[in-house]
């Protein structure tokens, strides 16, 4: 059996040549931190929560519904937030007990932000 102790990492495509945009949106419009180095394949690793969000460029760009889900502390304030810059919110089917909404970011990668409720 295996016992899994915690997610590391989570790695998502990007477009080639987009590495520099998604820097920007990753760090500017997120405000996520990004973690210094000479990664494999270029990639751009950032900090986000307690693992690390890895971007790396791939040919293609056929997207599907794939995303990882982020718990967060206030789920309306991120909302607002990301409304201000233009980031379009869509829902899903609803789930006892918690909250959430998906975003996606400027290549099509798509996001879940959940927040447990009472």
């Amino acid at each position: 059996m295996i016992h899994f102790k915690r997610l590391d990492h989570v790695l998502i495509p990007i477009p080639e040549g987009k590495k520099e945009d998604a820097r920007t949106f990753y760090s500017d419009v997120l405000g996520l931190k990004e973690v210094p180095g000479q990664h494999p394949g270029g990639a751009l690793w950032f900090s986000i929560a307690d693992i690390e969000l890895h971007l790396r460029e791939e040919a293609g760009g056929t997207y599907s519904k794939r995303h990882p889900a982020f718990e967060i502390t206030n789920l309306e304030e991120a909302k607002r937030e990301l409304e201000r810059r233009g980031i379009e919110i869509t829902y899903s089917s609803e789930i006892d007990g918690r909250q959430r909404f998906f975003f996606h970011d400027p290549f099509g990668n798509r996001f879940e932000l959940l927040q447990f409720v009472g």
